[in-house]
């Protein structure tokens, strides 16, 4: 699993940072990718990527902020020309179809492939190739969402050694007992294959939120997770500054990443008063309370490995 960013700035683009997008890639299936949030400019930023825009497969808006959606027309127009029919899905809360089929609409854009909307409210749950999505809303001016994104748990491995401690021969029924199957013997024992797997492998977790006040719905949904994205819209001294336009700042962030039981922490939405070099500072704020921080910038890969 990998995550692309493409935008990594709060509110308006600045010379580094574009306005909010994300790109999850999962390599595993031929590089299928979801996008979170499309702000003007995404495409570009696609275009100095690895992301492929022929391999979005869906789309997660979090809110409809212009920031977080004015790429999206464009992107959508130029998917068409790239894409034959291959479908598209699109997630978002209420507002963001009326404001797609408009803008296509008013623009005599025609897509060649089919897409189709799936509205999100508080608590709502998607199954997406077997992949959880949980969206929850979030403290935001508008309404906004998070999401997190569960793999479903791998079998266990079989346990050879417990095998031939128990005297079993290799043969085809070791395929059966690593489903977990029961099997019968020539010599008529009958083995559960489930007492000869370890323990199940767990899928990996991520976290991406929308912009935010700290809220206890970003700590539930970036429970236990592998990696947590998290807005960091201002540093630790703007605090009242924050909270007065619903964002969070980089102590807040670490905040939740630690009540959540987050392993590793990547702060975005940096607002455009703190230059790029300033992201060491910024993420030394909030190592001070979580030492697994980094600050996204514009074109950042993040690797998300199994367990082994």
């Amino acid at each position: 699993m990998e995550l692309i960013f493409l935008g990594t700035g709060a509110g308006i683009p600045s010379k580094e940072r574009n306005v909010s997008a994300i790109a999850l890639r999962w390599p595993d299936s031929g590089g299928d990718t979801w996008l979170f949030d499309c702000g003007e400019g995404t495409q570009q930023r696609i275009l100095s990527s690895t992301v492929k825009l022929t391999r979005v497969s869906r789309l997660f808006i979090t809110h409809l902020h212009g920031d977080h959606i004015f790429g999206l027309p464009g992107l959508l127009g130029t998917r068409s020309f790239q894409e034959g029919e291959r479908p598209l899905t699109i997630y978002g809360p209420q507002g963001l179809e009326a404001f797609l089929r408009e803008a296509l609409r008013v623009s005599g854009t025609h897509l060649r492939y089919p897409f189709t909307f799936q509205e999100v409210e508080d608590g709502a749950e998607f199954f997406c190739d077997g992949v959880r999505v949980r969206a929850a809303r979030l403290e935001h001016g508008i309404p906004c969402f998070g999401y997190r994104i569960e793999e479903p748990d791998r079998p266990g491995a079989l346990r050879i050694d417990l095998l031939k401690r128990d005297g079993v021969p290799p043969g085809p029924h070791y395929r059966r007992l690593k489903e977990g199957k029961q099997v019968r013997l020539p010599d008529g024992r009958i083995l559960d294959g489930k007492a000869y797997l370890s323990a199940p492998k767990r899928g990996r977790r991520v976290a991406i939120l929308g912009d935010t006040r700290p809220t206890p719905a970003a700590v539930e949904l970036a429970r236990d997770v592998d990696l947590l994205v998290h807005e960091a819209t201002y540093g630790r001294e703007r605090e009242d500054l924050a909270r007065e336009h619903f964002h969070s700042t980089t102590i807040q962030a670490a905040e939740t990443a630690c009540a959540a039981g987050a392993r590793r922490l990547i702060l975005t939405h940096i607002s455009p008063r703190y230059a790029l070099a300033e992201g060491e500072s910024l993420a030394g704020e909030a190592r001070a309370l979580f030492s697994e921080t980094e600050v996204a910038r514009d074109g950042k890969t993040v690797t998300v490995e199994r367990e082994d």
